[in-house]
């Protein structure tokens, strides 16, 4: 795992698939996914903080992974959308991706994931739900990954946790592995139309400075 210092308030967590983030309000912390279900020790070795709560803006298990085994050590309330919360907790399967032609390779390439433990949603949200970290976060409904897949924004500090709604791998774009691909475009131009500095992206590096330009690029490039 490498951890970037991307805020002052946020480290990103880079795992060989995937990245988390944790994010500071003085002595509380708020972890942003949780990586693959190999990754808990990993990122108990650099919570400095009480780790309050762990939101998860997908099931899929390099976003859910170590959650349970984090919120049971240290009591943290796990945060999910309501859709996503039965599939989290292993009360249901999340359905699979419908892949583009170009993201079958892709996919292909990819090496196996442990599979994430079922894990409690203590805290089911809708679009429009704020979270008690970072001035506010107000919960951003995206479906289109998954049917519940969210995004957190802090406007007050112009930050957007984008989960898989957008990657930043060589470029910023639309994520790959959709559901529904109609639905992840009108999610991406939705995310596009938001004022934000510093996006912080489920795969890819984060873009600190004038992000919302990145993001309507990426927009204006997919339909």
């Amino acid at each position: 795992m490498d951890v970037i210092e991307t805020l002052p308030s946020l480290r990103m967590l880079r795992f060989p698939v995937g990245t988390a983030y944790l994010w500071r309000d003085g002595e509380d912390l708020t972890l942003i996914d949780a990586g693959t279900a190999d990754a808990a020790a990993e990122i108990e070795s650099v919570l400095d903080g009480r780790l309050q709560r762990i939101v998860l803006t997908h099931w899929h298990e390099d976003h859910t992974g170590s959650a349970a085994e984090l919120a049971a050590r240290h009591g943290a309330e796990v945060v999910a959308h309501r859709l996503e919360a039965p599939v989290i907790r292993g009360e249901a399967a999340g359905a699979p991706p419908v892949l583009e032609e170009f993201e079958v390779p892709i996919k292909e390439s990819l090496p196996p994931l442990p599979p994430a433990p079922p894990c409690p949603v203590d805290r089911e949200v809708e679009d429009g739900d704020v979270l008690a970290f970072g001035g506010g976060a107000v919960v951003v409904a995206v479906p289109g990954h998954t049917d519940g897949s969210i995004a957190v924004q802090l406007p007050g500090l112009g930050v957007l946790f984008t989960g898989d709604a957008v990657a930043n791998v060589g470029r910023t774009m639309l994520g790959v592995f959709n559901t529904d691909r109609a639905r992840a475009v009108a999610s991406l131009h939705r995310l596009a139309g938001l004022k934000v500095d510093t996006a912080a992206f489920g795969h890819g590096d984060p873009i600190v400075g004038d992000a919302s330009a990145a993001l309507r690029r990426a927009a204006d490039a997919t339909r």
